[in-house]
């Protein structure tokens, strides 16, 4: 038994002072004690560290490198998307685990306790499968054995190239599976997620309505009983106008009449939806995978999150392509893009609660369940997922309660996280992940080769 004892820590119910937080040996918290005496190792303020809800690793090793116009008047997400091809073509078994690895050894010195990978680099660049079917899965478990972050494990169903189901072509052959494939590939990614620790899990993911089919998606929806599933939605015009043509109704009204969206899916994006559409799936209790940073990046358009959240909506908030990895920053960008559109300020708060508050909560919690990871608050039996800030931090001088969350989401950042621990194991220190070196070198390794001749 281990105890961690904070100076103020948020619970369940709120705020408290004094408290003791113990862990047992499997990494879950064992009981919370508030208004003790110090004892154990002790920190300022202790929070829920959420999950990063999505991620696609290998393209941390592209960030700042598509940044120049594409021959199109008008660049977008399917320009951007070519130039991912390319470097896809490059990319080999041991180069993914050294990125999936930085990748995840940022995440935790950025506050997040868990990484959901969206796993579709499945093949060689031919498109051919390796020897081991889940090869890739395997290098996505063996990086987070090395970060000692929580992983949970969503291995892509993508297999046609749009709607109108054409064949994949070039970067895209390496994601491909049909159903039978897609199993065995499944099965395989569970066997890789056998040696590590208990809290690592598997979900399923449907890439979209663009690469999936609807009988697809219905049957990969089967494939794990109570485990997650997520899947891309409603990111783009150009993507509303081809489901659009192709199944008669626009993409989230497809989602909600035919699939029955319930508290295990997790619908990604979700930047194009109608007044109606935004309320309906905000009540069928599916978490909305935010990822403010990588939807500003590519253009893709501003979540309705003021009238999701209303009405009771569940968010998470994610990564996705990796440019800058930051849950501050992350939860900055979906704040203040609602602000700039609705023209005022602080429009995710609430009277009782701050935007800071607020956030922090609804990611937590949101980022625990599309996991489906018993996290997302400090409470006895959930897993010790924790983040505690750096109270020396001079912007936190001082500061007590939610405004500490204020200032972290609105003014802060990385810097401001002290210490964090996935499932008990306390992998950042000093605001340094304990192998830092070690990871950071292996990806320079194999971020060099990438790099030359793009």
């Amino acid at each position: 038994m281990r105890t961690i004892w904070a100076d103020q820590a948020l619970l369940a119910e709120g705020w408290a002072s004094d408290v003791a937080v113990d862990l047992d040996d499997a990494g879950r918290i064992a009981a919370v004690r508030p208004g003790t005496a110090p004892a154990g190792e002790r920190v300022g303020v202790l929070v829920p560290a959420p999950a990063n809800l999505h991620s696609h690793a290998f393209q941390r090793a592209m960030a700042g490198l598509t940044e120049r116009r594409g021959p199109n008047p008008t660049d977008s997400f399917w320009t951007w998307r070519e130039l991912m091809y390319r470097f896809l073509d490059r990319l080999d078994p041991d180069q993914v685990e050294a990125i999936a690895a930085f990748v995840q050894m940022e995440m935790l010195e950025a506050g997040f306790s868990t990484n959901v990978e969206f796993h579709y680099l499945h093949h060689r660049s031919d498109g051919a499968p390796y020897a081991d079917q889940s090869e890739m899965s395997g290098r996505i478990a063996a990086a987070a054995a090395t970060s000692g972050i929580g992983l949970t494990l969503l291995p892509v169903l993508y297999r046609f190239g749009g709607c109108d189901r054409r064949p994949l072509v070039g970067g895209q052959r390496r994601f491909g599976n049909d159903p039978d494939s897609f199993a065995r590939l499944l099965e395989g990614a569970g066997r890789a997620l056998a040696g590590l620790p208990a809290d690592a899990g598997l979900g399923v993911a449907p890439h979209s309505l663009r690469a999936a089919s609807p009988e697809d998606i219905a049957t990969a929806a089967t494939l794990l009983p109570g485990r997650p599933v997520h899947m891309h939605l409603a990111e783009t015009l150009a993507e509303v106008e081809e489901v659009q043509a192709a199944y008669g109704a626009r993409p989230v009204e497809w989602v909600l009449d035919r699939l029955d969206p319930d508290a295990r899916w997790c619908l990604i994006h979700v930047t194009q939806m109608t007044p109606r559409e935004t309320l309906a799936l905000a009540r069928s209790g599916a978490v909305a995978g935010l990822c403010p940073l990588t939807e500003a990046s590519l253009g893709d358009g501003i979540f309705d999150g003021v009238r999701w959240m209303q009405a009771g909506g569940r968010v998470g908030i994610g990564s996705d392509s990796n440019i800058r990895i930051g849950l501050a920053e992350e939860l900055r960008q979906f704040d203040t893009s609602q602000r700039l559109r609705d023209h005022v300020r602080a429009a995710l708060a609430t009277p009782d609660r701050s935007t800071g508050r607020r956030l922090l909560d609804a990611a937590a919690q949101g980022g625990a369940q599309a996991a489906g990871r018993e996290a997302g608050v400090i409470a006895a039996g959930a897993w010790a997922d924790l983040l505690a800030f750096d109270m020396t931090h001079p912007d936190l001088e001082g500061l007590v309660g939610d405004t500490i969350l204020d200032s972290f989401v609105l003014a802060g950042g990385n810097d401001m996280v002290a210490d964090v621990w996935a499932a008990g194991r306390h992998v950042v220190q000093g605001g340094r992940h304990v192998r830092r070196d070690a990871i950071e070198q292996a990806y320079r390794r194999a971020v060099r080769p990438l790099r030359e001749g793009l």
